[in-house]
């Protein structure tokens, strides 16, 4: 997504979605298919009123975009990826975020890149306002990544850090894997 498009969502998708509690639902279960979470995790994730977040909850689910699951007398919210606005939001979260832009740049003029994985808080859907990224290849430009992740951090308004080929076992969202027949 070009630039231009990435700095009109972003305000728009803040002006949009009002509820903050909202917002961060939708970045917490959108950043990745794979986040679920019950009420009172949210609320203490969020630090937020149980009934705040029961609110949302509730609205997300009627209207199809959260799938609910009973585990042990608790309820699991997910992103129901069937819906058929699932894709759309996630690209729009990501861009909310500026994912995109920066995986762009990373593939356009880097080296030989394997696989970029979103890591730490934004991939459990935080919006703490620091966005760790994981790179692993070979011949990888470290100085132009580091200089493009200052780049985009001040963009964004963000923090990004970078990190190369270090192994990393908590929970990470693949932004991109190369294929074997590449």
């Amino acid at each position: 997504m070009s630039t231009f498009v990435t700095q009109l969502l972003c305000p728009m998708l803040e002006s949009i979605i009002t509820s903050k509690t909202r917002l961060k639902l939708l970045i917490k279960f959108f950043v990745s298919a794979s986040n679920k979470s019950h009420l009172r995790g949210l609320a203490e994730e969020f630090q937020e009123s149980t009934n705040a977040i029961r609110k949302e909850l509730n609205q997300l689910s009627d209207a199809g975009y959260l799938d609910k699951e009973t585990d042990k007398n608790r309820i699991l919210y997910r992103a129901n990826t069937k819906h058929s606005l699932f894709k759309p939001i996630q690209n729009l979260i990501h861009t909310f975020l500026g994912i995109d832009q920066f995986v762009d740049h990373i593939l356009e003029q880097s080296g030989d890149i394997q696989e970029v994985s979103l890591i730490g808080n934004y991939a459990k859907g935080l919006d703490s306002g620091v966005i760790e990224v994981l790179i692993l290849g070979n011949t990888i430009n470290q100085a132009y990544l580091l200089q493009l992740a200052d780049k985009v951090g001040s963009r964004l308004d963000k923090k990004v850090e970078v990190y190369f080929n270090q192994p990393f076992e908590e929970q990470k969202i693949s932004l991109y894997r190369r294929s074997s027949q590449e």
